[in-house]
């Protein structure tokens, strides 16, 4: 993993080094802490910094043997450590070998190979340094020249550590990102009465229908706006497109706050109103709305009741969404409230179904209106980076693209957007050197590469 790790021709090394290494970070979606941001936390050690919440290396280490205790379990930080560093040399060609040891080089300045042999020395070093000011969670972030960072929150979040993180001056510029999707989940009476009742409170005003839930989300969505919101963010298991009348959703709604079992049917027809309802409310304020679907979550029901959601028990869903996506989208643009909009599949066998969706509803004069997002979550390694780019690329626009993101709740994860620039320019020198695009266009090709890894996210969000 030297200085020129992916870059496999000249050209490559040459456009990597000149035009996308030295270029800001701007991460448009994770799910950083914003607490931990505002409070510019110290990590205890290198076990809570990078193995704390990240279900991806979870993943890795239960498929290498090792029991929960040493994973979310009661054992201590370093032998949590220890465990990792057992498995790391099992993670050849899984992507968090690439990633483990890019951390620990661009963090750290350690480029020994992560090893049992290893673990105790480099964990030692690691730890020492993160007693420095500079490792801190703000430290990092500025380590990695990270310029603007988009968090995920609820619409009920008061959004005080954005504020606070606002008023201390600090330099990365922390901003909310809108996600709705409790107010979608009705299928649990229970859970979604409570958060209804929670949103109640935080908006102020009683809601008794769904008409006083659009407004409640309104005066929410306005106040996220006037806290520096520009985007917001759906999780999704498909695109929901069923014909609904008002009376029917309302009702619906009804049946959830009053305890009563919604059918299948009917929660799809409440979530198509909805959808339809947020993509309005972000096309009015002038957000870019992004959509995330197609996992399958929490499928071990077991671990689920054990240590709870989001730990690593999830994958690849492989949902019908197609025609609903399309009848989403030509509903809202037949109405001309058709925002900015990023689609993210996580199954990569519909790369190219988005590729050639995203084209059918482009309209100057914004280029790049409706966006392939880039590969995401169990895709957002070297060979799904590539599939994206070139499925992209052949049905769209690559020069368009707005690019990287970490996804991540972890201030480790920066190195993701210089992996993502090293395929990205490892693609187009290539293409050069194989004579598939001209040698005289290359301040163009310079421009593209600067485009794609900063100034197009730049200039599409309008930070």
């Amino acid at each position: 993993m030297d200085n020129n790790f992916l870059l496999e021709t000249p050209t490559a090394q040459e456009l990597f080094h000149s035009e996308a290494e030295n270029l800001p970070i701007i991460d448009y979606h994770c799910h950083l802490d914003p607490k931990m941001v505002a409070e510019d936390h110290k990590f205890r050690n290198l076990t809570e910094l990078w193995l704390g919440g990240d279900h991806y290396k979870w993943r890795s280490m239960r498929t290498n043997g090792v029991d929960e205790k040493y994973i979310t379990g009661d054992a201590s930080d370093l032998e949590k450590f220890l465990k990792w560093a057992e498995t790391v040399p099992y993670t050849m060609r899984n992507p968090h070998y690439h990633w483990t040891h890019m951390e620990l080089r661009t963090a750290f300045g350690i480029s020994k190979l992560l090893n049992p042999e290893t673990a105790r020395e480099i964990y030692e070093e690691c730890n020492e340094k993160l007693q420095q000011p500079e490792f801190s969670a703000r430290g990092l972030m500025m380590r990695y020249n990270v310029e603007i960072v988009c968090t995920t929150d609820d619409p009920t979040d008061s959004l005080k550590y954005h504020k606070i993180t606002h008023d201390s001056g600090f330099r990365v510029k922390m901003l909310p990102t809108w996600r709705p999707d409790k107010a979608m989940a009705l299928e649990n009476h229970a859970t979604y009465k409570a958060y209804i009742d929670k949103l109640s409170e935080v908006s102020d005003m009683s809601i008794e229908s769904y008409h006083d839930l659009i407004d409640a989300l309104q005066k929410r969505h306005d106040f996220f706006n006037e806290m520096g919101c520009r985007l917001s963010d759906h999780g999704i298991n498909e695109f929901y497109a069923e014909d609904y009348n008002e009376t029917e959703v309302n009702d619906i709604f009804q049946k959830a706050i009053h305890g009563k079992e919604v059918t299948n049917e009917e929660a799809r027809k409440f979530k198509s109103s909805l959808m339809l309802d947020f993509a309005r409310q972000d096309a009015a304020s002038g957000w870019t709305q992004q959509f995330h679907y197609g996992p399958i979550r929490n499928n071990n029901t077991r671990m689920f009741h054990a240590i709870g959601p989001d730990t690593g028990y999830d994958s690849i869903g492989t949902p019908n969404t197609a025609i609903n996506m399309a009848r989403f989208l030509d509903k809202l643009d037949q109405e001309r409230h058709l925002a900015q909009t990023i689609l993210y599949t996580i199954n990569p066998a519909d790369n190219y179904m988005v590729a050639t969706m995203i084209g059918n509803f482009q309209e100057g004069p914004n280029p790049g209106k409706i966006q392939f997002g880039s590969g995401w979550w169990f895709n957002d390694q070297k060979y799904g980076i590539e599939e994206q780019l070139n499925a992209l690329s052949v049905l769209g626009l690559l020069s368009r693209f707005v690019g990287m993101l970490t996804d991540s709740r972890s201030f480790l994860s920066y190195p993701r957007h210089e992996y993502f620039r090293r395929i990205l320019c490892n693609l187009i020198g290539s293409d050069i050197e194989n004579g598939e695009l001209p040698v005289e266009e290359m301040p163009r090709i310079r421009q593209m590469v600067q485009d794609i890894s900063y100034y197009n996210a730049k200039k599409y969000f309008k930070f």
